[in-house]
């Protein structure tokens, strides 16, 4: 017997992309028997809309909210240029300055990458900024950070630092030294440092857009394969994790599906959801 799904929360890499970065070739056509049922798909992911524009438009998802930066902005739809935000959490002023500060100071050859709803500030296109970017496909504008964060105009919703391992953990170190209030720090990569509001995270965008579509969290499915996506797995009222996920976090989920690379997100939406 099926469980009566409303709302289904899926992430992105390593979930609905195979290891070649291509979306899931069966997901479309499950997608289009969810929204038979009027039944949202929502895309959540660390990425900025911008990085999430062109799955969204691809799966016919663009109408449906989607939650970037891991949550700390959670947008009406994927259309982000006239997109209105649902939930918006972010930094404090005074503490990415500081950050900033230390970062200039004492770990110069780190890149500092700013994203505030859907746009993305460097000082300066450094070797990481452009490997990023050629991942993405996004281009970053070049600005003065510190000044950007004086006018204090801008809502900041994440910092992505990125170096060295080495180098990363030695920040990430120094970072947490100084107990800021409002900065959670995570590491997305060995090399990638991740800062967002501490309040972030993809079970409390599970609970807000449960309580935007008014359903009960037993009645959402969220499907992932990695260690951020525990939290949302075990809040859902079914909680699917991807046969290339770790053990730790299979061992979190009530399903296992196949991997990303057999078509496992589209699969557990046919068997869990669908009537046979």
């Amino acid at each position: 017997m099926k469980q009566k799904i409303k709302l289904v929360m899926s992430d992105i890499d390593g979930t609905i992309l195979d290891d070649n970065h291509l979306v899931d070739t069966k997901l479309l056509s499950a997608i289009q028997q969810l929204k038979a049922k009027k039944i949202p798909f929502v895309l959540s992911s660390a990425r900025s809309p911008k990085g999430m524009y062109d799955i969204a438009k691809e799966l016919d998802i663009l109408d449906f909210p989607i939650a970037c930066y891991n949550g700390a902005l959670i947008l009406e739809n994927a259309e982000y240029s006239t997109s209105k935000s649902i939930f918006s959490h972010e930094l404090a002023y005074d503490e990415v300055l500081l950050l900033l500060d230390i970062i200039k100071t004492t770990f110069k050859a780190i890149s500092i990458n700013l994203y505030s709803g859907a746009e993305w500030y460097v000082d300066e296109l450094d070797q990481w900024a452009k490997i990023e970017s050629d991942i993405t496909k996004i281009k970053p504008k070049i600005q003065d950070l510190q000044l950007l964060l004086m006018e204090k105009t801008l809502p900041i919703h994440k910092l992505l630092l990125i170096g060295t391992p080495q180098e990363i953990r030695a920040l990430k170190e120094e970072c947490e030294k100084f107990h800021l209030p409002t900065c959670a720090f995570y590491l997305s990569k060995e090399n990638y440092l991740e800062v967002t509001n501490h309040e972030v995270s993809k079970d409390k965008a599970l609970r807000e857009l449960a309580d935007y579509y008014q359903i009960p969290l037993t009645a959402t499915m969220a499907i992932g394969d990695n260690y951020n996506d525990v939290p949302m797995l075990m809040l859902a009222g079914i909680g699917v994790s991807m046969g290339n996920s770790p053990q730790e976090v299979i061992e979190c989920s009530d399903v296992k599906t196949l991997s990303n690379n057999d078509h496992g997100a589209s699969r557990a939406i046919l068997n869990l959801i669908m009537e046979e």
